[in-house]
């Protein structure tokens, strides 16, 4: 090679060093900026063992961006219907989120949201399926206000999977047309996945809220979910950016303890996923006020035997396991309320199983930041030292 071509090889290197230094720079995220802003270098992400080890006390964004136009009482007319056609937050009669929210959530020791989302109303037409712009914006606005402090964020598909298909819930058609319900979950998890996949291992995605297929045989009914479950981390895992290595919270049966904790219920092939399930159990207790208090031996026997089946099937086995959502009815003895929440907390604490209290709103006053019952936030810190 002659001294020439040796020249204009050189002055070749530089320029392209010059343009990717210049490039490399115009990329950085500044301390302005958010996750959503930069492109942000992926950090080694954590596994799910450790996300879930890390996690302290875990509380439910309610009734606000999960929120739709839906028969919600089953009399087969819409509970509440937007004035001016649009579904937003403040459709359940919660008030718009703000940072200040979070802060005073993360002063309470809280380092873990669930922010449950509804997709049903935001969606455009087949085959692409595109979510309104503004709907999608306002979500990674409330994301961004709990990952800028730090905390733990799961965002789900969660009233999509509701019972009033009538109204536009459509998760559960997946017994009847799973081609057609696999066109529209794959376009809505991969607008979802490339919107949020540059942020860190502090957000985490959740296939589904409540669902089951009772319709179809037991068996089937457990292999559908099961296909959906593994539709959803292949989606995601393929989507690219940091949502390969993003921890996945996969749904169990109906999200119920004992029907999850059943055989015939499969986790996807993947070495970095959370199992999601609920606990509102006595039902009387947690969801009516039927029963107005709660603290017996009988009662508590009955949670620790249930964590000891989550324990057992799947923490011991290597899977973490969130509680996506325990409550309870708030008109009932406060001072059960208290036990309640102190007891689930605990007792899952001590086996390795993180909880999430859910709050439609009731719980923790979101325009006073306090809570509403009198002790709650102490009992829960005290619960997890």
């Amino acid at each position: 090679m002659n001294a020439v071509s040796e020249l204009s090889k050189l002055i070749a290197c530089l320029l392209s060093a010059a343009i990717m230094s210049a490039c490399t720079g115009a990329v950085q995220p500044s301390d302005e900026q958010t996750y959503s802003d930069s492109q942000a270098v992926s950090a080694e992400f954590r596994t799910a063992s450790e996300i879930v080890s890390d996690m302290k006390i875990g509380w439910n964004l309610g009734n606000t961006l999960d929120v739709c136009a839906a028969d919600r009482d089953g009399d087969g007319i819409v509970n509440e219907v937007p004035e001016n056609g649009k579904v937003d937050e403040t459709l359940w009669g919660n008030p718009m989120t703000d940072k200040a929210l979070f802060e005073a959530l993360k002063a309470e020791g809280i380092n873990a949201v669930r922010i449950p989302v509804t997709w049903r109303d935001h969606l455009g037409e087949a085959p692409d399926y595109k979510i309104d712009e503004e709907w999608l914006d306002r979500v990674q606005e409330v994301v961004d206000y709990a990952i800028d402090l730090d905390m733990y964020v799961i965002i789900n598909i969660h009233h999509d999977g509701g019972d009033d298909a009538k109204f536009g819930a459509w998760v559960r058609t997946a017994a009847e047309d799973y081609d057609g319900f696999a066109q529209k979950y794959t376009a809505l998890w991969k607008q979802i996945c490339d919107r949020f996949g540059d942020y860190p291992d502090r957000l985490i995605f959740e296939s589904a809220n409540e669902i089951g297929f009772d319709s179809l045989p037991s068996d089937k009914a457990y292999e559908l979910l099961g296909k959906i479950n593994s539709l959803f981390t292949e989606t995601v895992r393929a989507s690219g950016k940091n949502n390969g290595s993003r921890a996945l919270l996969i749904a169990g049966y109906w999200t119920d303890i004992a029907k999850t904790c059943d055989p015939r219920f499969t986790l996807p092939e993947d070495d970095n996923i959370i199992l999601s399930v609920h606990y509102y159990t006595p039902w009387e207790f947690c969801i009516t006020n039927k029963q107005k208090t709660w603290g017996t031996d009988s009662d508590i026997k009955l949670l620790k035997d249930k964590m000891y089946l989550l324990k057992k099937n799947f923490v011991d086995k290597g899977v973490p396991v969130i509680i996506g959502e325990y409550g309870f009815c708030i008109q009932n003895s406060e001072e059960s309320c208290l036990k309640f929440a102190k007891t689930v907390s605990e007792t899952c604490y001590d086996m390795g199983i993180r909880t999430f209290l859910w709050d439609n709103g009731e719980v923790f006053d979101r325009e006073n930041h306090k809570w509403r019952v009198e002790g709650l936030g102490e009992a829960l810190r005290e619960s997890v030292e």
